[in-house]
């Protein structure tokens, strides 16, 4: 029995000289990659705070940008520069009006004797007139709006003529008139564009103005447009404040 038991002890000792170092390697092994697997707790931490921290920078910054356009859509809504009808239009205004909201260019259209009478009407533009010479130092300088206009007026077969003229207030200034015929390049069209209004005869060119006059595009028509076209600015400009704050909400 006791022969047997010193058997016993010399194996485990065997035993445990032989694998002893490889288990401790082993293990060793195992802890280093346990240790990968589960890294310091304080890094994801820093990491998460960090980025907790730049979203709610983030959610503040755009909560601030939509209050500021809040009160600019209330601030648009509230003034009386907004609305303006066809309706209410001068009684002589002879032309229907195409305006397409986010569209910067409003249409208007007419016949008249056989003819199609289309209108491109621009955004209106502010016109600084500066006057050295009259020694009043005190008015400054005297502003104005204007709204670019090009009238076409087609024939039946085609054939038109189309005016490139600024509209100011109680005055149609005709810059360039040119002739356009149906199927026309871009090349035959600047080939056609004709001499320089100023150029022309008086006779000729009061003979022009006239011509539109007679056809509903005259002082009283560019004035009502000058009051719509206005009011259009602050209409898209309100879309604009609406489709922003769409964005910023979504």
């Amino acid at each position: 029995m006791a022969l047997a038991w010193c058997v016993v002890r010399r194996s485990a000792s065997k035993f445990a000289s032989v694998y002893g170092g490889r288990v401790r390697s082993l293990s060793a092994v195992v802890n280093r990659a346990s240790l990968a697997r589960n890294p310091s707790p304080v890094r994801p931490f820093v990491s998460r705070g960090f980025n907790y921290s730049t979203a709610i920078d983030r959610m503040s910054s755009e909560q601030s940008l939509i209050r500021v356009i809040d009160s600019e859509i209330n601030s648009a809504l509230q003034s009386d520069n907004i609305d303006l009808d066809e309706e209410m239009a001068p009684g002589s205004f002879p032309f229907r009006i195409e305006d397409n909201p986010g569209h910067q260019n409003v249409t208007l259209t007419r016949d008249y004797n056989g003819e199609h009478i289309k209108v491109v009407v621009s955004m209106p533009s502010l016109v600084s007139d500066e006057n050295d010479d009259d020694g009043d130092d005190d008015e400054g300088p005297s502003n104005e709006s204007s709204i670019p206009l090009v009238v076409t007026v087609t024939k039946k077969s085609g054939l038109s003529l189309e005016f490139s003229c600024m509209a100011f207030p109680d005055e149609i200034a005709i810059d360039a008139l040119s002739v356009k015929h149906p199927g026309d390049s871009l090349e035959d069209q600047m080939a056609n564009e004709g001499p320089d209004f100023e150029d022309l005869d008086e006779n000729l060119k009061k003979t022009f103005y006239k011509f539109l006059e007679i056809r509903g595009v005259k002082a009283s028509t560019t004035n009502f447009l000058h009051e719509y076209m206005m009011r259009k600015v602050n209409r898209e400009y309100l879309l604009w404040l609406k489709n922003v704050k769409e964005f910023m909400e979504e």
